[in-house]
């Protein structure tokens, strides 16, 4: 009995022991995170791949609906003419305005698909500014000794965070900007935004690729380690 209470309290000592280290190691360790969002509405050159984005999906927008309106043209001259057309010449109508509005889905893909044109131009541009972003960030982890840094954009999972821990103006003013002033985007919302208006039709499906916050605090950028190929 006498072994066996002198066990436990060694095993309590060894425990209250580890609990003790833990926490002197958790407290040494430090911790900071960014609002990515919020910083990226600081920097010209974000604004400026932005409006870029903008232009290219623009111009590819109203491309694919003038394939679409060629289409709808030639339907509504084939259903005026339909009744005095032979079967092989309403054949031939119908297979003309089933490749033209194919011919435009071919293209809504091949630009705004998933790794379309406009995403691999996304990367192009935007990929730069996370580097630059990236870099500073390492700079200040290692002159302040933070073990990690989390960033709080909104596709972030941190539910809660202290604002004490919030270190995005440091690194505004680090990049050279100052905290608060901030640069707007053109809104092109009318990008990629519309009702189909005959079957098959993929008028106004395009994207939207505004995608700088409205706000200072909030919105759908996010960073990432340059490289990875994530840039919303």
């Amino acid at each position: 009995m006498r072994n066996q209470k002198t066990l436990q309290n060694i095993v309590s000592t060894l425990a209250l022991l580890v609990v003790f280290s833990f926490s002197n190691i958790i407290q040494a360790q430090k911790f900071a995170y960014i609002d990515t969002d919020y910083v990226l509405l600081h920097l010209p050159d974000f604004a400026a791949a932005q409006q870029e984005l903008n232009t290219y999906a623009i111009d590819w927008q109203a491309e694919i609906e003038s394939k679409l309106d060629a289409a709808n043209r030639l339907e509504v001259a084939y259903r005026a003419e339909r009744v005095l057309l032979t079967k092989e010449m309403r054949q031939k109508r119908e297979q003309e305005i089933s490749s033209k509005r194919l011919e435009a889905k071919e293209m809504q893909k091949q630009k705004f698909g998933a790794q379309g044109e406009l995403f691999q131009k996304r990367q192009e541009l935007i990929e730069p500014v996370q580097q630059q972003i990236f870099e500073e960030l390492k700079g200040i982890a290692s002159s302040s000794g933070y073990m990690v840094i989390f960033d709080k954009s909104n596709q972030s999972n941190m539910l809660y965070t202290n604002p004490k821990y919030d270190i995005s103006d440091r690194l505004i003013k680090k990049l050279g900007y100052v905290p608060g002033e901030t640069i707007e985007v053109e809104d092109r919302n009318d990008v990629g935004k519309g009702n189909s208006t005959r079957d098959g039709d993929t008028r106004g499906k395009g994207r939207d690729v505004n995608t700088a916050p409205r706000n200072s605090r909030g919105g759908s950028s996010g960073l990432q380690r340059p490289g990875s190929g994530r840039v919303k």
